[in-house]
């Protein structure tokens, strides 16, 4: 350490003793910030996930159809997931926000879209699997880049 580091060193040594004797850290502090940080973590990853309807039905033929809603308490995204013929799947969705990009994500996979009028957009053809559906958001009052919507994974 150099003469310049050390008396730098010394200093701040000494203004965390002032602001620790003047204005204390809160008893359970780091505890709630890593919890808080956790809980924006869980909360921006994981949106809630809720099974609307899944149901045998005969829309496209005697095919497997689900209704999935998913939210994170500022954007609000419904899903269609149907069975074709030939096993693969179509996903319809609706979506209440503005999204610069709409992906839908397998493994290595992903394909894209945009979302149309009303917010309604659709992936054809997706073979079955763990899927989880990514928007890219416009930043939000207040914020500086833009936001991610991401929904926990769920089997098509």
């Amino acid at each position: 350490m150099t003469t310049d580091e050390s008396a730098d060193a010394r200093l701040f040594a000494q203004l965390r003793a002032v602001w620790e004797e003047v204005d204390p850290m809160p008893a359970g502090l780091v505890d709630r910030m890593v919890a808080a940080v956790a809980v924006e973590d869980l909360s921006r990853e994981y949106a809630l996930l809720t099974l609307v309807e899944g149901t045998l039905a005969a829309t496209r033929g005697d095919a497997d159809t689900a209704t999935l809603q998913f939210s994170d308490g500022r954007t609000n995204v419904l899903l269609h997931v149907s069975v074709a013929d030939d096993g693969r799947r179509r996903v319809d969705g609706w979506v209440d926000a503005e999204p610069l990009s709409i992906r839908l994500v397998q493994e290595a996979r992903e394909w894209t879209t945009e979302a149309g009028e009303h917010g309604r957009f659709a992936f054809v053809d997706v073979p079955p699997g763990l899927t989880r559906l990514r928007l890219s958001l416009p930043p939000a009052p207040g914020e500086t880049g833009p936001g991610e919507f991401q929904t926990p994974q769920f089997e098509i």
